[in-house]
């Protein structure tokens, strides 16, 4: 059955809400959400009633538009899924959505090949494998890479929202290293994504509080806030993470020339997928090849190299050197360490005494 542009937004936001096990909704939180979104994506200041939302849940959990949404009500006053891992997103595409899709795709495909929309090839081929699938029931013929297990993907919704609607969150986080969590005020100004793992960058309160980075799966709540939002106003967002490997990076660090060689079964890897876009072949050999790349040095840097393992030397700058020695030496003691454990728990050739 054909449903207008409005009700697909309220069933969006609805599933979104149910998803979100951190908070509980009311009826009002519900409506509450419908209407900013409507406001936010149509303009619609108009807020939405009490008797459309309770038709909105009674549609969802109906088969009319295939949902049957297992929504229930806690305590008499909560709404939730009674499936943790339910969501209308994850249920087969319609024939009116495959239409809707086909037009998209036909659509998109008018931008491929322009340098302004080159991130949209990777979006067309995907979206082209998910119409083939549907269509011919078959295994996809494309296989991009993913991760079904990665936690924090229900906030992103939240933080692009209140970027653009420059609204502050008021965010309990706890990081790996903390032993319990902390509840803070942050203004988001950036999204991230670096291997799959999604983070923001922003700002806490406390006193003019240093800029973070966030990882998203670390986020136990996030909610907006009425606290003044702090606007950027000193770095440039588009070429922020320019200089740099990963996320971990401080407004004030410089970036230097990390020189390294890869031995020469290894180095067409480096050519045709660089580490950095500063990337430069600086001479090579029958051993192998130098490169060099400009960025800051950071963990995700030292995590990517020694990546290689035995087939990369890094050539400076010095205080890399150093710290690429100590890691092997490290890793070469663990092993040493267990070939010593496993000597000791080896049974007697005279057999147990």
């Amino acid at each position: 059955m054909p449903v207008n542009r409005n009700a697909l937004i309220r069933y969006r936001t609805i599933d979104n809400c149910l998803r979100n096990r951190y908070k509980k909704w009311t009826l009002e939180d519900l409506i509450d959400a419908c209407s900013d979104a409507l406001y936010e994506y149509q303009g619609i200041d108009k807020g939405v009633s009490r008797r459309t939302v309770q038709a909105d849940l009674e549609m969802m959990r109906s088969n009319k538009l295939g949902y049957e949404a297992p929504i229930v009500v806690v305590d008499k006053r909560y709404y939730t899924y009674s499936d943790k891992n339910y969501s209308i997103t994850n249920i087969p595409l319609n024939h009116q959505d495959m239409q809707v899709l086909g037009e998209v795709s036909d659509l998109l495909k008018q931008f491929k090949g322009f340098s302004h929309f080159a991130d949209l090839n990777e979006m067309v081929s995907k979206l082209e494998d998910k119409i083939y699938t549907q269509k011919t029931h078959s295994a996809p013929v494309i296989d991009f890479e993913k991760n079904d297990n990665l936690k924090g993907l229900e906030w992103i919704e939240v933080i692009r929202k209140a970027i653009v609607g420059k609204r502050t969150l008021c965010v309990t986080y706890q990081s790996f290293k903390a032993r319990e969590a902390a509840t803070f005020y942050f203004s988001a100004y950036l999204l991230k994504e670096y291997r799959n793992r999604w983070f923001v960058l922003g700002q806490t309160h406390r006193n003019r509080g240093p800029l973070l980075t966030l990882a998203l799966d670390r986020i136990h709540t996030i909610e907006e806030h009425a606290e003044n939002y702090r606007e950027n106003t000193e770095l440039d967002l588009a070429t922020y993470y320019d200089n740099c490997l990963g996320v971990t990076k401080s407004p004030n660090q410089r970036d230097c020339e990390v020189v390294f060689w890869i031995d020469k079964a290894n180095a067409p890897y480096v050519v045709t997928k660089p580490l950095h876009h500063s990337q430069k072949l600086l001479s090579q050999d029958e051993t192998g090849s130098i490169f060099s790349i400009r960025v800051i040095l950071n963990f995700e840097l030292e995590r990517e190299l020694l990546g290689f393992g035995g087939k990369i030397k890094v050539l400076g700058p010095r205080i890399l050197v150093k710290q690429m020695q100590d890691q092997f030496k490290m890793a070469l003691h663990n092993y040493e360490q267990t070939k010593t454990e496993e000597i000791a728990e080896a049974p007697s050739k005279h057999g147990d005494i």
